[in-house]
């Protein structure tokens, strides 16, 4: 059963209404748009063209419509505080994204370049280096959380062809990432990292993110 497109969105073309809508089911489900290639670029630029519609779409859920400045992406962003639509990442995903996010961090400011890609070895040896009294992740727990962050469309994964050799694997951090627990400099992440570096932590085992 289709159902009658929204009276206030009347004057959007006929033709491009089924892509709006599948945009807007990729911003909700996913959290981001990426526009790199084939149908994705198609969407991304329609989204661009219609991007103060869709805005004011999501305004009342209180979600922020934000686009990058350096690569075809549209992310979806929680207003912290007024957004019910959020999602809780458990302590072992937390502490994987803070990773990411230091690494992010530290290779955005030594170089120019718009990726940031490092293998599923080097993730896990600075898992290990940043927080070194707690229990790393074992290969089917990392890959299912990379599986969920690219689910979420923080990271790009490329898995290894070898079965074997799972830490080859190559992630990209997308910029995504940053903005899902922003920090406005490394002393405050290292404020929230310290909550997890000792042993029987009280931290709590979840932190907010976007869902």
């Amino acid at each position: 059963m289709s159902l009658p497109w929204p009276s206030f969105w009347q004057h959007l073309p006929v033709e491009d209404r089924p892509a709006i809508s599948e945009i807007l089911t990729e911003l909700l489900a996913h959290g981001a748009l990426l526009g790199d290639a084939g149908r994705d670029r198609e969407l991304y630029l329609l989204a661009r063209e219609h991007q103060r519609d869709l805005s004011e779409y999501l305004a009342p859920l209180n979600l922020e419509l934000v686009a990058d400045p350096d690569r075809p992406l549209l992310q979806v962003r929680p207003v912290p505080g007024e957004c019910g639509l959020m999602a809780r990442f458990n302590k072992a995903e937390t502490l994987l994204v803070l990773t990411l996010w230091r690494h992010y961090h530290d290779v955005r400011l030594e170089t120019v370049s718009e990726t940031v890609v490092l293998s599923a070895n080097d993730l896990w040896q600075r898992l290990r280096l940043y927080f070194e009294h707690v229990t790393p992740p074992t290969e089917a727990q990392l890959r299912d959380m990379l599986n969920r962050l690219r689910n979420r469309r923080l990271v790009r994964v490329l898995w290894s062809e070898d079965p074997t050799r799972f830490g080859d694997s190559q992630i990209e951090i997308l910029p995504t990432l940053p903005r899902v627990i922003p920090f406005e400099s490394p002393t405050a992440w290292e404020q929230q990292a310290a909550l997890y570096r000792q042993p029987g932590s009280a931290a709590d085992d979840s932190t907010e993110g976007q869902g």
